[in-house]
Parts: C-alpha cells; sequence; structure tokens
C-alpha cells in the first residue's frame, strides 16, 4: 500500500511538471483543433470526400477545416471532432439526463450522492465505504447487497465496470469531472451485459478547460478533510488533464474513519490529421474501517452506533467470531473489537486508439486493464484477492446518406475477461480484523465477446428513427472449495468435493426508437428496448443460508422495456421533461442479506417474472433574473408478478410472492432546489440555494411484512466566486454548505431481508423481522462543511 502511494506521489509530481513546461511553452505552439470528449453536436457544413494520402494543403494543416456545400445532410454535416465526440456520449434514442458541472461546482461535493440525485430515475444508498454508494438507475441495484450491479459505468469512454458486471464508486470523486451522462432503461443493444438498468458516462474536464492548475479545499464536521487538485492545458495538438484528491475523515458512525486517495488522468495526443491516442490512468487507494449493519430496532436504538467500544451495549450490532480462528466456541465482538474495515486498491490503465478514414468514418480501437485488489474483513470472515481484467473493442462509424436520407451507421466487437484466485479466511477475536485460518478459495473465469450495430435514420426533418442489436456470449468457469476444521481444536481442515461451475449463457438485445421534433419547442421520444445480465461466478456458490453450496442453476435476467417521453422548451428560462415506462422482467435477479456470522453476507436467486413501472420528471426553470428552481423526481411501481419463496425450517413452506413489491425499492424520491445567484455589480458571484431531498419508504422483505421508513432532509448552501486581477490567479470560489439542517436521523441504506417461518410454517410477523440484522446504516446527522478553490493562471 505504502508503495504504491508512493509511486503515485511521484507521478503526480512528474505530470504537475509535465503539464506546468506544456502550459510555459504554449505560445510557441501553433495551435490545432482542440480534441474533447464533449464536443456538442452542433451541425457544421458538409465535408468533402477525401481518400487518405490525397489532401489539399489547406486540409494538411488544419484537418478539420470544412468545405461549405448547401444541400446536405445533417449526419453528413458533423466534423471529425464532432464525430468523435458523439462516441463517448449517449447517441440518439437513449434517454439521457446529463448532470452539468455547474450543478454542483459550488458545492462540497464528496461522492456521487452529492451530485446523481440532480437526475430522475437515480437512487443512491450508502454502501461500504466512504464514496461507496449503491446507484440505481429505475432501482436497478436497489435489490443488490452491495456494489453496483445492473448497470455499466463509463470513464470518459472506458469501462470502468469489470467482466463480471461489478462496479465500485470508490474511485468516484465528483471534482474531477465536467459532466455525468445517465443514461436511463435497458441498453444491452449497445452496452452488452449487464446494462438492464441503464448506464452512466462520467466525463472529466478537458485540459484546455482547466488551462492552468486549480488547488481545493473542503472541511467540516466528523473531521472531514479533503484536498484536491486538478491541472490541465491544451498545447497545440496534445491536451491533458490530471485530477488528484486526499480525503479522509472520522465518520459519524463509529468505526467508520476512512483514508482514501484518487488520481484521474487523461491526455489525448493528434498525432496525424488522421489520427488520434488517447491515454486514461484512474488510481483509488482506499484505507477505512467499516461498522456492521444494524437491524431496524438497533437503528431506532443506537443509529450511530456510539459506545460499543464493548459488546452487549444496547444498538450495537455485533459479529460472531470463532476463538480459534477456525471452529468451536464463538465471542460476539463490535466492528470496533474485531476491528472490520477495507484496504482495497483499483488501477485502471486504458488507451484508445482513432483513426479517420475520411470525413465521415471513424475507426476506433480501445484497450482496458482493470485491476481490483482488496482486503475485506467486513464480518465473521475476510474476503481477499486480486482480480485483474482485460477489455478490448473495436468499432466503426460512419456518417453519411441512405436514400437521401441523413444516416449514422455503427457496428463493432468486443471481448473482455477477468480470472482470478480469491480466498475467505475467518476472522478472529484479537483486534485489526486478525485473520484465522481459510474457510474457502474460489477461483473464477468471467469472459464476454460479441457484436454490436447501430443504425440511425433522419426519415424527415422532423422524425429520426434508430435501431440498435447487440449479440453476445458470456462464459462463467467457477471452483468453490470450503475448508471444514471437524475437529475441535484442531487446525487440519477436511476438503469435501468443490463445487463446481462450467455455464455458458448467449444473449441477444434489439432496440428500436423515434424521435419527433414537432417545433422547437417540444422534442417526442419513443422507446422499446432490452436487457441482459448474467449472474456473478461468486453467487453460484452461496445458498440461502449464506453457506458455501450449490447455486448453479441462476439464470440470466432479462428485460423488455417499452418508454414514452417528451421534452419541452419553450424557451431558453424552461426545461421540462418527462416519461413514463413499463418494464417486463424474467428471472429478475434479487439480492437478500443473510444472517450476520454467515461466511457470506448475501444470497442471490432469479424471480421468474416481474414488473418495473413508473414516470420520470425533471424541470428547470430560471423564473427571474439570478433565480433558479431545478426538480427531479421519480415514481416507481415494480412488483413480483410471479414468484414463489422456499423458506426452511427443518420442512420447507411455500409462500407466493406474486403481487408483492420488490423489496428495496422507494416508489416516490425528490431532490428539488432554489438558487439564486447575483449577476451584476459589487456582490456578483454571490448565491445561495435551499434543497430538498425526499424519499418515501419502502420494504425490505419478499412478504412485505416490514418497511424502511422515509425522510426528508434540507439543505442550505451560501457561495461566493469571483474572477481576480493577478499575474498568478485567475479565480476564488468560497462555499458553506449546512446538510441535514433540522438533523433529521434517517436510513441512508437498508439491504433487503429474508422472511423467517416458526415450526408451524407460520411467516414471523414485522416484530421479529425488526431483529434481523445485517441490513442499515444511518445517514449523516446535521453537519456543516466548508471549502474553497483558487484557479492559477
Amino acid at each position: 500500500m505504502l508503495i504504491h502511494r508512493a509511486l503515485g506521489g511521484a507521478s503526480l509530481l512528474v505530470l504537475c511538471g509535465a503539464l506546468s513546461a506544456a502550459s510555459s511553452s504554449a505560445s510557441a505552439q501553433t495551435s490545432l483543433p482542440p480534441v474533447t470528449v464533449d464536443a456538442p453536436r452542433a451541425a457544421a457544413a458538409k465535408p468533402v470526400a477525401r481518400r487518405p494520402g490525397n489532401r489539399s494543403a489547406a486540409t494538411r494543416a488544419r484537418p478539420s477545416v470544412i468545405v461549405a456545400t448547401p444541400a446536405v445532410s445533417q449526419a453528413a454535416r458533423a466534423t471529425p471532432g464532432e464525430a468523435r465526440a458523439n462516441l463517448y456520449q449517449a447517441p440518439n434514442g437513449q434517454i439521457q439526463t446529463t448532470v452539468d458541472r455547474n450543478q454542483f461546482d459550488n458545492r462540497p461535493s464528496f461522492s456521487v450522492g452529492d451530485v446523481l440525485r440532480d437526475s430522475p430515475g437515480i437512487s443512491v444508498k450508502q454502501g461500504n465505504g466512504p464514496r461507496d454508494f449503491g446507484i440505481s438507475i429505475r432501482g436497478s441495484n436497489a435489490r443488490n447487497g452491495f456494489g453496483i450491479r445492473n448497470l455499466v459505468i463509463f470513464d470518459d469512454g472506458f469501462p470502468v465496470t469489470q467482466p463480471d458486471g461489478l462496479s465500485r464508486s470508490d474511485l468516484i470523486d465528483p471534482r474531477a469531472y465536467g459532466a455525468i451522462d445517465v443514461i436511463r432503461g435497458p441498453s444491452s443493444a449497445l452496452f452488452g451485459n449487464y446494462a438492464t438498468g441503464g448506464a452512466l458516462n462520467f466525463r472529466t474536464r478537458p485540459g484546455g478547460t482547466i488551462n492552468g492548475i486549480e488547488y481545493g479545499v473542503d472541511g467540516g464536521s466528523f473531521g472531514y478533510l479533503n484536498n484536491y487538485l486538478a491541472a490541465g492545458q491544451k498545447v497545440g495538438n496534445f491536451e491533458a488533464s490530471l485530477f488528484a484528491s486526499d480525503a479522509r475523515g472520522d465518520g459519524f458512525i463509529q468505526n467508520s474513519w476512512f483514508n482514501t486517495q484518487t488520481v484521474n488522468f487523461l491526455a489525448t495526443l493528434q498525432a496525424t490529421p488522421d489520427d488520434r491516442f488517447t491515454v486514461k490512468l484512474i488510481n483509488n487507494n482506499l484505507d477505512a474501517r467499516l461498522p456492521i449493519r444494524l437491524s431496524l430496532n438497533q437503528y431506532y436504538q443506537n443509529p450511530f452506533q456510539q459506545g460499543c467500544e464493548a459488546a452487549g451495549v444496547v444498538g450495537c450490532g455485533s459479529v460472531p467470531l470463532f476463538n480459534n480462528g477456525f471452529n468451536g466456541a464463538r465471542s460476539s465482538l463490535t466492528a470496533v473489537q474485531a476491528g472490520l474495515g477495507r484496504d482495497d486498491r483499483r488501477t485502471i490503465v486504458g488507451g484508445r486508439w482513432e483513426h479517420d478514414f475520411d470525413n465521415t468514418t471513424t475507426w476506433r480501437n480501445q484497450f482496458v486493464f482493470d485491476d481490483r485488489n482488496i482486503s475485506q474483513p467486513t464480518g465473521a470472515t475476510s474476503a481477499i484477492g486480486d482480480f485483474p481484467s482485460y477489455n478490448y473493442m473495436s468499432d466503426v462509424t460512419k456518417r453519411g446518406e441512405i436514400f437521401g436520407m441523413d444516416s449514422t451507421t455503427y457496428f463493432g466487437g468486443f471481448y473482455n475477461t477477468l480470472v482470478a484466485s480469491s480466498d475467505t479466511r475467518n476472522v478472529m477475536p484479537g483486534g485489526n480484523a486478525t485473520l484465522g485460518l481459510l474457510q474457502s478459495n474460489t477461483f473464477s473465469d468471467t469472459s464476454n465477446y460479441g457484436v454490436r450495430a447501430r443504425e440511425e435514420l433522419k426519415l424527415n426533418p422532423n422524425l429520426t428513427a434508430i435501431a440498435g442489436i447487440g449479440w453476445e456470449t458470456t462464459k462463467l468457469r467457477g471452483i468453490n472449495t470450503v475448508y471444514n476444521y471437524n475437529t475441535p481444536n484442531v487446525p487440519i481442515a477436511t476438503i469435501p468435493p468443490p463445487t463446481t461451475a462450467d455455464r455458458q449463457f448467449q444473449n441477444t438485445a434489439p432496440e428500436l426508437a423515434l424521435l419527433y421534433k414537432l417545433n422547437a419547442e417540444w422534442l417526442f421520444r419513443a422507446r422499446v428496448a432490452t436487457g441482459y445480465g448474467t449472474p456473478q461466478v461468486g453467487n453460484l456458490f452461496v445458498i440461502s443460508s449464506g453457506q458455501n453450496g450449490n447455486n448453479t442453476q441462476l439464470k440470466t435476467q432479462k428485460n423488455l422495456g417499452y418508454d414514452l417521453g417528451f421534452d419541452w422548451t419553450p424557451n431558453n428560462a424552461l426545461k421540462v421533461s418527462a416519461t413514463g415506462f413499463y418494464e417486463f422482467f424474467k428471472d429478475e435477479l434479487v439480492t437478500q442479506a443473510t444472517q450476520v456470522g454467515a461466511p457470506n453476507a448475501s444470497f442471490t436467486f432469479n424471480a421468474p417474472r416481474s414488473e418495473h413501472r413508473g414516470v420520470e420528471l425533471a424541470a428547470d426553470w430560471k423564473f427571474y433574473p439570478g433565480w433558479r428552481l431545478t426538480a427531479a423526481y421519480t415514481y416507481l411501481d415494480e412488483v413480483y408478478t410471479e414468484y414463489t419463496e422456499n423458506i426452511v425450517n427443518g420442512a420447507t413452506f411455500s409462500f407466493n410472492r406474486a403481487g408483492n413489491k420488490i423489496p428495496g425499492i422507494s416508489p416516490n424520491e425528490l431532490t428539488a432546489r432554489l438558487g439564486y445567484d447575483h449577476v451584476a455589480g459589487p456582490l456578483a458571484g454571490l448565491g445561495a440555494f435551499v434543497e430538498l431531498q425526499w424519499k418515501d419508504s419502502f420494504y425490505m422483505d419478499n412478504a412485505n411484512l416490514l418497511k424502511a421508513p422515509g425522510y426528508e432532509l434540507v439543505n442550505l448552501n451560501v457561495h461566493y466566486k469571483t474572477d481576480l486581477t493577478s499575474d498568478y490567479f485567475k479565480a476564488l470560489s468560497l462555499y458553506l454548505e449546512v446538510r441535514n439542517v433540522f438533523d433529521r436521523t434517517y436510513v441512508a441504506s437498508a439491504n433487503n431481508i429474508g422472511n423467517t417461518v416458526t415450526g408451524a410454517g407460520v411467516q414471523n410477523p414485522a416484530s421479529v423481522l425488526a431483529n434481523t440484522t445485517g441490513s442499515i446504516y444511518a445517514g449523516s446527522p446535521r453537519a456543516f462543511v466548508a471549502g474553497m478553490k483558487v484557479a492559477f493562471r
């Protein structure tokens, strides 16, 4: 860990030096057109078709210069730079929201939870770490116990979802980004496996936008301190940006201190008029302590787990640990006593080469190495392993005309793989997560490969049709070996025959969309699309009790979704967006928590059929000079339509869950913000806003007997930004935010829990379920956070 951090610091100094040197020599360079990943979709004049090696002098000097021609299709009018930009954003036809930097630049944005709530359809819940959040699109991840699943995530177009479908948000510091694209609804035709809920693309700020160095610091309640740096420059045909941050804090729940460092680097070189090379580097180190998830009753008694240095304190979570580290008697220890936590590293290195065959055709090749190294003593056991993955893709985008209609054609192929061997070891008393003997080992091999195609056709000036299809093969191989210690106090393992899995899944995902632009004010959208997601190898080896066993019968989950919506923009001051959706799931993968003390924290099963429907609303209204009202609202109604749950207590008892709500899904969520920014005079740059966050109560179990309470939070913010007249300083930003002004105690995360029965087969009531541990984390009490940022020339 120290070596990695030392290397990270050295790399930071070298990169800052390089960017500084580039900045000082900028005046000596001849500028070429910028190469960025967030160029607009604006139309330009039609390019003159050309062949490599047959250029005019003007074309050689400025590769993006175009010759105006009347009567041109819109698709053909895009410059190469604009065509490239669209490769990294959602194409037409996707249901998309973009969260822009100006929506979170004037506040202390510590995690994705602080910024993604500005998009309808998004829900977040606290995960297992300071920046670890479960992100859901239309409830996609609410039924999952940890991490992010059922959607795919990109960073500047580079995948940060590993081939097994797992994403973690530990490596995401919002300060690094200029915009975030939220793509809602089934999207496997374009993004492949796991995109049943949609996708996210985090776009870092181009170096030319930063144009210098920025330093900022945030600090506040519970020992929170975040120092961050952004440096960027565009010099000639080279553009680079670097972001680095160091965040640490004591946490508001006992045993939740953290120390995390993040580096995010992007560089693009236009080597020739036709060739661009992009390099991406992300590295995150996390050292954190982790509290135990509580039962609902424990949450009401002691939500922040205070006084839990000793076992037996009311409301303190505890975990039973083998005294000798492998069998026999156990002792119940709190998280503080056991020293539970995480010590993880994530490193992503990617490269991309783009080649223009002509002004309308771009070929792209991309390779990513992604290594996730974990040591996670989070309960009775500790997960330890290294998960290196490799991801390669190649595609071609062609813009032109078909039968006189504007056309954009896309075709690509991909291959990604992850092979790992991970251990699960017992945690034993002694503090600092003392490890006992090996409990199990899992070998896993996950591979995905396939092709995808997409056609966008402008049928007339007002109507655009989009059709796409993806085909993919997924191979899962795994061996789970359990180590049993049957003789008391004798550390000699008996190894039963291992559980093996060798599964292959083939999936196809078509989609079709229509866009109708009635006039400058109204855009109507209709879409039908499909998604699919295969289980993870680890899911195949955990049974409902949380013990290792055979769960290899799990199937691919699939969904078919219908969307109808509109965007209304009557003027520059108002935009309203509304989308209604109805999705039909088959074999939906649902995860629920197991009892604390089990070697595995969660169990996954297929629900044969379910339906998800809802409404997404967004509004942005600048109703008076300086005033702005924004709102993002989501309504979800998600139910099982075919699912019989079997619960074992001696005998097996079956319960029909058809018609029940899927647990973990809040039916109503709203984020609304009213702000004022002074635009002129001596107080220009001074502003403030009040923000409301509302989350409705939701069921925690399949029988719909127990609910997690909802909440309403109010946040207040005052901020100030001014340009500086100086040879060294460009701008100064200051802000102060009070979060949870009324100091509400609320549930920030509640994992689904399993129902239980009596020996007579009667389901235990809510009063019994409320004692089921391993579910709840409380949210932050009232907190004060202040920050400042200085931009240097």
